[in-house]
């Protein structure tokens, strides 16, 4: 029988901000059906291109997600953040939906820095030295 894998230990920035972007990438996939439904693009566009950018923001968050260990995972989340707040061009309400998540995202993204910078020093406060 083979040993079980370790996980990767995830940070507190991490995990709040694959949260934030998960449900978010719901809210904009349905905020491309609205955009499709009130057929809010000009009238050269045809309304399908609604389905199909909030389809392929929402992916661009569910991959952002898992980029989130880096650096650049986070900020391509801070550029989704503006992409959904654009939205309001097209549908005002999208503005609410992007500074609600967009406040969210600083949250996550600010409050578990510091939880992850206090939890490093916590650990590196307890560990033994000189072989104690």
């Amino acid at each position: 029988m083979r040993e079980p894998r370790v996980r990767r230990s995830r940070g507190a920035a991490e995990s709040l901000g694959a949260v934030v972007l998960g449900f978010e990438s719901i809210i904009v996939f349905l905020g491309g059906l609205v955009v499709f439904g009130l057929r809010a693009f000009p009238g050269s566009i045809p309304p399908w291109w609604g389905i199909v950018g909030g389809t392929v923001v929402a992916l661009a968050m569910v991959v952002t997600a898992g980029l989130l260990r880096y650096r650049a995972g986070i900020v391509l989340g801070w550029a989704l953040q503006v992409v959904v707040v654009l939205g309001g061009f097209l549908v005002p309400a999208l503005v609410l939906v992007g500074l609600i998540f967009g406040a969210m995202w600083a949250y996550a993204t600010i409050k578990g820095a510091a939880l992850d910078r206090r939890n490093a020093s916590r650990a590196a406060d307890a560990e033994p030295t000189n072989g104690d």
